[in-house]
């Protein structure tokens, strides 16, 4: 399969950004590509480029390598040691090794691990994401099935909602698109304090 995704990203509703994300798989192995610009006073910002490589295996993905390269910012690195169960993190010094979680993901293996295991109802899914700075805990619940609407076209889509273990926690939910592979088609993050950023497809490729 070989998906490619252009987002919408906007900040309490305005639009801020543009990113296009690439998958490919060759059924063995897979590589996962994110690029995200900013548009009008926020390109000054510079551009973000975030790859993930690795291999698939009965359970879904398994993350080897995960990159985070952004203008002005050094680079955030983690990778992974299956043999020694070691995941090193780098970021701002030398690398940092720390035990493999139970349930390993990066940035971009959060999103797209779906479309190699569907989620289903009744069964949190656990993530222990890294973004090579350090490693977050998210369990997410099916939260149904909904129709809908982006610039990419309507789809039929399964609902996941992160569970809040604090009033105070940070709000996520992603749509994923039944038909697509359950490819994501749209992401948002609400802060505690009710910003929002929203990521809309606006173009979806696969085949």
């Amino acid at each position: 399969m070989r998906a490619e995704i252009t987002w919408e990203v906007s900040h309490n509703g305005s639009p801020v950004a543009e990113a296009v994300d690439s998958l490919e798989q060759d059924g063995k192995t897979y590589s996962i590509t994110s690029r995200l610009k900013g548009r009008g006073l926020f390109s000054l910002a510079g551009e973000a480029r975030r790859a993930s490589r690795g291999t698939i295996v009965a359970g879904g993905l398994r993350p080897h390598e995960f990159e985070d390269k952004r203008t002005g910012r050094d680079t955030a690195r983690a990778n992974f040691n299956w043999a020694a169960n070691t995941l090193a993190l780098q970021y701002k010094g030398p690398a940092q090794s720390v035990p493999i979680p139970a349930h390993p993901y990066d940035r971009l293996t959060q999103l797209y691990a779906f479309a190699f295991r569907a989620p289903v109802a009744g069964e949190p899914v656990q993530m222990n994401v890294t973004d090579g700075r350090g490693v977050s805990t998210y369990t997410f619940e099916v939260g149904g099935r909904e129709t809908l609407k982006t610039p990419a076209g309507e789809f039929e889509t399964v609902k996941l909602v992160k569970r809040k273990e604090d009033p105070g926690d940070r709000g996520t939910e992603i749509w994923l698109a039944l038909k697509q592979h359950y490819l994501p088609v749209r992401l948002l993050v609400v802060e505690k304090d009710g910003t929002r950023t929203d990521q809309v497809a606006t173009r979806v490729s696969a085949q």
